[in-house]
């Protein structure tokens, strides 16, 4: 039987409201103490699954999604990787490496359900981390799901945002270059998700988006390493997903073997555009292993 790690509660992050059923908690590592989201079902569950969110993202991102994925059977837990608004934040650019946050993700795997081997997603960037954790402990993971997340980086990919950044060391600077409608307003006059993704801009370490800016940019190409794991893998993404190619991601799957799912009506973030999509895909392919 499924269980999940009793992790101190922690207060919650920005202005949101918490969903009800959705507990904020810290998980401690040799990093310091991330926060994360958790659920568990009222019933019996079908698995513990671990959430890896991406770039600029965090645990927030998966707060709408979460009671769905719970109410489909499942525990999980989303975190807030180092760096990332309220989570713990190293002032050493080098602890933002690729290595260190595959390192947390295969440590937190470890502590979620008594040891054993839980479910992995990872977003994006956060897909990234994930394949790089299953490849360097693939017996702590059931499956992988690479999640709007490509095979590799381009040059070039994030020049303009880091040196915005570098600039002015400043998340600020560059979440007002992208929201320039919102730029400089006060938080009364910005609609609840933009003022969430600003709070989260302005606690989030400028390290840790240089860092993922340069992952982000590596060419490096592990898709052969990830299947010599021999562990599942689902590739899925939005019908409309812009910020990785869509022909790589198809031919990344190919190249894995993996089962590959494009979800209808939705771009970069399915589990907030189409979240009963999303839990429909996810279900059916975490409920085969």
């Amino acid at each position: 039987m499924t269980t999940l790690h009793d992790f101190p509660a922690v207060p919650a992050f920005g202005h949101l409201p918490t969903p009800d059923g959705v507990d904020v908690v810290g998980i401690d590592l040799p990093v310091g103490r991330l926060t994360a989201y958790r659920i568990v079902p009222s019933g019996p569950s079908k698995g513990t699954v671990l959430i890896v969110p991406g770039y600029t993202g965090s645990k927030e991102d998966w707060r709408t999604f979460l009671p769905i994925l719970r109410d489909a059977g499942w525990s999980a837990v989303a975190i807030s990787r180092r760096g990332q608004a309220d989570s713990a934040a190293p002032d050493d650019r080098t602890a933002y490496s690729l290595e260190h946050e595959a390192a947390d993700v295969v440590r937190a795997a470890g502590l979620l359900d008594d040891g054993a081997p839980v479910h992995l997603i990872g977003h994006s960037l956060g897909g990234v981390i994930v394949r790089a954790a299953a490849i360097a402990s693939p017996t702590s993971f059931r499956d992988v799901t690479m999640f709007c997340s490509g095979p590799h980086g381009w040059q070039y990919r994030k020049a303009a945002e880091k040196t915005i950044v570098a600039d002015t060391c400043s998340n600020r600077a560059l979440f007002d270059a992208q929201n320039p409608l919102w730029a400089g307003r006060p938080d009364a006059e910005l609609p609840d998700d933009v003022r969430m993704v600003r709070e989260r801009f302005d606690h989030t370490s400028v390290l840790s988006v240089l860092a993922g800016a340069a992952i982000l940019e590596d060419r490096a190409d592990t898709t052969d390493a990830l299947r010599a794991t021999g562990l599942p893998v689902l590739v899925a993404h939005g019908v409309w997903d812009g910020a990785w190619p869509i022909p790589w991601q198809a031919d990344m799957a190919e190249r894995l073997g993996a089962e590959y799912a494009v979800i209808a009506e939705s771009y970069h973030g399915p589990q907030v555009e189409n979240p009963l999509g999303t839990v429909a895909v996810f279900d059916t392919f975490m409920s085969k292993h």
